[in-house]
């Protein structure tokens, strides 16, 4: 309310003789509530379901950002809060809380607009740019209309770091807070008008009613205080980047700063639900949720229609699982497990007799979906150039005009099917390896015998004694080193942390002036570490093995695995293949025993229901998926 002194009409001017009449006269209706007015929740329904409006969280803080798919979605009309009165208060406070990106040069973006819809005129609004924090405000007289820019250097915004910022106006002064530190006052030519007509306009939240000029950072609090300056009702502060005078409901939970490797920081739906307990759809339907397996400690959120890790759980493999039993055409020698983006994962068996076959990955198992004619396929190796994929298999017999060809095919992303593409002249061949060298693609392919020579099993070795080539340049000459090795029959070379291992298949110990014996095939097989100064590789482990004819490494969570495909022991094709794992200083220890038949060749993969070994038997037409539990 407000008292006012006034003298009576026809009273004499003689103040000794005229009576002071004290008045009282009603409150400016348009100031009349002085309740603090939340723009944001006048926006943001409780549910957080509008259309342009997203709930982010930045270092431990919930705001909101906008899109510019419409923006008059985040928008209500003026009466909403001007129900008694159709004037802008003269003297009123803006609080907003905000997080701005860094802007390019001249870039400006609306925080707060009120605009006059007929005329698409802005009667108000409040903008940032990399440089400044403008407010404006149409005055009129009886010269006309125009619009009136009060600018505070403010640089220090543009630093995506919290905010807030309190605009006082009170006549012909205009002052900005920020974060409670001291005010900058402008005594502006032009005072924001008394009579400002609200009438037939409309709140815009970070737009000015187009998608251009639209905010792109994130903002917390945005509050319209009609008849005070706010400062001393927020300030001081513990916490003045982010102090309150009014929030929203949905964004009232302020977390603490987590720290960097918390999933909190990244943004986030508000409407979103969070699902515990065993694994739930992912479908479009279900796009965006949460589902946190509390026995993994892992939470996963649905993008299209998969789980997607983002705060990945410490999995430890727990025990092992047949998860598919893959009945494959004949006897198989080798197994290439691959992925084609956008198609899916497959896995390429090379099979004994007259036909092999490609097998895609389809609702959690391998499925038939290509055939291809090979002799005696012994491998598949698959490799890329550019975009172009490729698949070649390794023949060991001749075809049926005694030619003896290896075959590379290419995948034709019309048919959706590989195709033949160039057939190489091969002697028993028993494996591929593709490579790159400054920039050019190499296929190597070890030849079992060419006449009554050779004896390679493997491209990366010979069959008999092994060599290893070890070079930091192919410009210079080849260092040479020479590791004494029985039958081997695969190489693997994998890295833990910086230290790189080479670990080689020992199939039998066969010596020509002798008849084989039985325990030629339960031998050692071993693990070289390279000695990165001595430029070699030294024995690390000897691991006792059943006539090996394959190595495959593999991780689980923070863990290192290594399986070997023991085959034969001398008696029996029945033997168990192990998993290895990695412990330091103890090397690699036994922790699984499987059991398999024949074993020849083993594929470790992912998907998004989790990792899985593949084995092939070259003594049954039948392959075997393994799943990896962990916990």
């Amino acid at each position: 309310m407000l008292w006012v002194s006034h003298r009576c009409p026809g009273c004499p001017t003689d103040a000794s003789h005229h009576t002071c009449h004290i008045a009282w006269l009603p409150p400016n209706p348009c100031t009349r509530d002085l309740r603090p007015q939340d723009i944001l929740e006048e926006v943001v329904p409780l549910n957080g379901a509008v259309s342009g409006i997203q709930m982010v969280q930045a270092e431990g803080v919930r705001g909101l950002q906008f899109s510019a798919a419409e923006p008059r979605a985040v928008s209500f009309p003026a009466s909403r809060i001007f129900s008694s009165c159709d004037l802008f208060p003269e003297e009123f406070s803006i609080i907003v809380t905000l997080r701005v990106p860094d802007l390019p040069p001249k870039k400006n973006e609306y925080l707060l607009s009120l605009v006059a819809e007929e005329r698409d005129t802005l009667l108000l609004g409040l903008r940032v740019s990399p440089t400044q924090l403008h407010f404006l405000f149409l005055s009129e007289d009886l010269a006309g209309a125009w619009q009136t820019r009060v600018s505070f250097r403010s640089p220090s915004l543009v630093d995506s770091q919290w905010h807030t910022l309190i605009l006082a106006v009170s006549q012909g002064s205009f002052s900005l807070t920020t974060d409670c530190g001291l005010p900058v006052d402008i005594m502006a030519d032009v005072p924001f008008p008394a009579t400002l007509s609200v009438r037939g306009a409309r709140f815009f939240v970070g737009s000015r009613k187009r998608t251009k000029g639209l905010f792109t950072g994130l903002m917390r609090q945005l509050v319209l205080l009609p008849g005070s300056d706010a400062t001393p009702r927020l300030c001081p502060s513990r916490n003045a980047q982010l102090a309150e005078l009014s929030i929203p409901r949905m964004l009232q939970r302020l977390t603490e700063k987590p720290d960097d490797n918390e999933v909190l920081k990244y943004p986030y739906d508000a409407d979103m639900k969070v699902t515990l307990g065993s694994r739930p759809p992912c479908t479009k339907a279900e796009g965006s949720q949460f589902w946190f397996d509390a026995a993994r400690r892992g939470l996963y959120l649905c993008a299209g229609s998969e789980w997607v890790s983002v705060l990945a759980a410490k999995a430890k493999l727990d025990y092992v699982e047949e998860h598919q039993r893959l009945h494959t055409n004949s006897e198989t020698l080798g197994i290439e497990v691959f992925a084609i983006p956008g198609v899916g994962l497959f896995a390429a068996t090379a099979n004994r007799k007259a036909r092999s076959a490609i097998y895609k990955w389809t609702d959690g198992k391998f499925v038939p979906y290509q055939n291809i004619a090979t002799h005696q396929a012994q491998s598949w190796r698959h490799f890329t150039i550019g975009k172009k994929i490729f698949l070649a298999v390794a023949n060991f017999g001749p075809n049926e005009r005694g030619q003896e060809f290896s075959v590379i095919y290419k995948w034709n992303p019309r048919k959706l099917k590989f195709t033949l593409y160039q057939r190489i002249a091969t002697h028993s061949a028993r494996d591929w390896e593709a490579f790159v060298v400054d920039g050019e693609h190499f296929l190597v392919v070890a030849n079992h015998r060419e006449g009554r020579t050779g004896v390679a099993h493997d491209p990366e070795g010979n069959h008999s004694w092994g060599r290893a080539y070890s070079t930091s340049s192919f410009h210079n000459h080849a260092h040479k080193i020479y590791m004494c090795t029985f039958g081997a029959a695969d190489w693997e070379v994998f890295h833990i942390g910086e230290r790189v291992f080479l670990a080689v298949a020992n199939s039998h110990s066969y010596n020509v002036e002798m008849h084989v014996q039985n325990d030629s095939y339960i031998l050692s097989s071993v693990i070289y570490e390279l000695n990165v100064t001595a430029q070699t590789f030294v024995k690390f482990q000897d691991i006792p093995t059943c006539s090996a004819l394959d190595w495959e490494f593999f991780s689980v969570g923070e863990d290192h695995f290594l399986v070997v495909a023991n085959s034969f022991d001398g008696n029996s094709f029945s033997v168990n293949s192990i998993i290895y794992r990695w412990q330091g200083y103890e090397g690699f220890v036994a922790v699984h025993r499987l059991p398999t038949f024949g074993c020849r060749d083993w594929e470790a993969f992912n998907t998004t229901a989790g990792s899985y070994l593949i084995y092939s038997s070259a003594k049954e037409p039948l392959s075997r998926v393994l799943r990896l539990r962990t916990g």
